[in-house]
């Protein structure tokens, strides 16, 4: 079993999933506990979410407790007050999504640093995701909206709508040990930040993507891209994701670079690399190569540096040409600025 997990649901009123939230995922649990659960449930074989009423906690709870697993039995147990949709999610292999609780086990794992960007199979995520109106009343149909609202309005509620996305914001599923985020609505969920991770404000860290730490993100880190240890990220900077023009080529940032601020890479950069600020490197830009003397050594499509160490990629102000040279300072990070504790 690869992973498993007990949720607490929302739907819309047609019965869909909107949302679901998983307060402990496991990856690779113990195949008592899966054996337990699946029989107390009556499960079926392979990936299944299985829906089931607060009633049946006191059933789960003392199956998992008999099978020598005493902290998903108390999260059972817990759940038996919950007066929204339950489900269990059994996720046997890895393979394109089927169904939401599917993808939301997915994106929490991600999140929980339980995998890494690209560590699961996410293809068919989209279809499955609804557009949701993230409110303060939770997650809510578009089409459901407008009478949530006036039902609010006349109770006397306040109501306001934070964003419409298929994706919520990390912090209301999962918080990491170890990071600073400062505005939490740009890291969605199903981003990875690494202990002594800080996103500031205008730094925004997608699905499926995200870096090791320690490391200061101002920037974009884009559906896919991976940031490496020790690397910074300049305001207003921007990764190239495969969902936006990156095509099959994946984007990473490897450790100890520096991307300045206002620039932006479409190839993958090796370690103690950095990228001028203001400097945008596309996989097609002609970058002319400069030898240990500063003199021409030819040029190439920049997708040929794919992946390299050491480089320094600047801007020529005077002749607008990009060059490239060998960096060995790398980044020094402030250890102060990136201390958690």
């Amino acid at each position: 079993m690869l992973s498993f997990a007990l949720g607490i649901g929302t739907q819309n009123t047609q019965g869909n999933w909107l949302d679901i939230y998983y307060p402990a995922p496991l990856l690779t649990p113990d195949e008592s506990l899966v054996a337990a659960a699946k029989q107390a449930l009556d499960a079926p074989a392979g990936n299944a979410a299985v829906s089931f009423l607060p009633d049946d906690c006191a059933r789960l709870g003392e199956a998992l407790r008999a099978a020598g697993h005493p902290q998903q039995a108390e999260l059972t147990e817990a759940l038996a007050v919950s007066r929204r949709p339950l489900v269990a999610m059994f996720m046997a292999t890895d393979r394109p999504v089927q169904s939401a609780p599917e993808v939301y086990l997915k994106l929490h794992l991600l999140s929980h640093r339980l995998v890494k960007p690209h560590g699961v199979d996410l293809t068919g995520m989209f279809g499955l995701l609804r557009n949701i109106a993230w409110t303060n009343e939770g997650a809510i149909d578009v089409d459901e909206l407008p009478a949530r609202r006036l039902k609010a309005r006349l109770a006397g509620r306040p109501f306001s709508v934070d964003c419409v996305d298929k994706f919520p914001k990390m912090t209301d599923y999962v918080v990491p040990s170890g990071v600073r985020i400062g505005d939490a609505a740009r890291v969605r969920l199903g981003a990875y930040l690494g202990e002594g991770t800080t996103v500031m404000h205008e730094g925004f860290v997608n699905f499926n993507a995200g870096a090791e730490g320690p490391g200061m993100i101002e920037g974009r880190i884009s559906a896919g891209v991976m940031v490496g240890k020790g690397s910074d990220l300049g305001g207003g900077c921007s990764t190239m994701g495969t969902l936006s023009g990156g095509g099959n080529l994946v984007i990473k940032v490897g450790e100890d670079c520096l991307i300045g601020a206002n620039a932006g890479i479409g190839i993958p950069l090796g370690d103690r690399c950095t990228v001028e600020s203001g400097l945008y490197v596309t996989a097609g830009a002609k970058v002319s190569l400069l030898d240990a003397d500063g003199n021409d050594a030819g040029s190439v499509a920049a997708r040929e540096l794919a992946g390299r160490s050491d480089l320094l990629l600047r801007r020529n102000s005077q002749s607008g040409r990009i060059e490239c040279l060998t960096n060995n300072s790398g980044v020094a990070l402030n250890e102060a600025l990136h201390a958690h504790n």
